[in-house]
C-alpha cells in the first residue's frame, strides 16, 4: 500500500513559477510509475504527465509541454511537477498517482494522494 501527499500548490500570478511535491511512503517508490493529474470545478480529471520508474521516460500532456516538467528523486521517495509560465487555466487540483504502468489514464493508476490547490490569478 502506497500513501502518497502532495504539497506546494497555492495562490500565484499569471506568469509565476510553481514547484510541486509528492512524498511517498508505505511501499517502495522506484517500483512504481508516477504521474500527475489535475482537475478544475465542474470538469473531469485530466492527465498532465508521467514518468517511469528509473525517470528514463517522461511524457507531458500538450497542454503544459514547454511549461511544465515532471521529475523523480527515488532516493527521496518524490515526485516533483515544476511549472513555469503558469496561466489562470491551469487552476485546479493536482494529484500525484502511482501505477504499475504509468499511463495517460486515469484507471491506470492504482494509489492517489488528496491533491493541492493551484490557483492561477489574471
Amino acid at each position: 500500500q502506497v500513501q502518497l501527499v502532495e504539497s506546494g500548490g497555492r495562490l500565484v500570478q499569471a506568469g509565476d513559477s510553481l514547484r510541486l511535491s509528492c512524498a511517498a511512503s508505505g511501499g517502495t517508490f522506484s517500483s512504481y510509475g508516477m504521474g500527475w493529474f489535475r482537475q478544475a470545478p465542474g470538469k473531469e480529471r485530466e492527465f498532465v504527465a508521467f514518468i517511469s520508474r528509473s525517470a528514463g521516460t517522461t511524457y507531458h500532456a500538450e497542454s503544459v509541454k514547454g511549461r511544465f516538467t515532471i521529475s523523480r528523486d527515488n532516493a527521496k521517495n518524490t515526485v516533483y511537477l515544476q511549472m513555469n509560465s503558469l496561466k489562470p487555466e491551469d487552476t485546479a487540483v493536482y494529484y500525484c498517482a502511482a501505477a504499475n504502468v504509468p499511463t495517460s489514464v486515469v484507471s491506470s493508476y492504482s494509489y492517489w494522494g488528496q491533491g493541492t490547490q493551484v490557483t492561477v490569478s489574471s
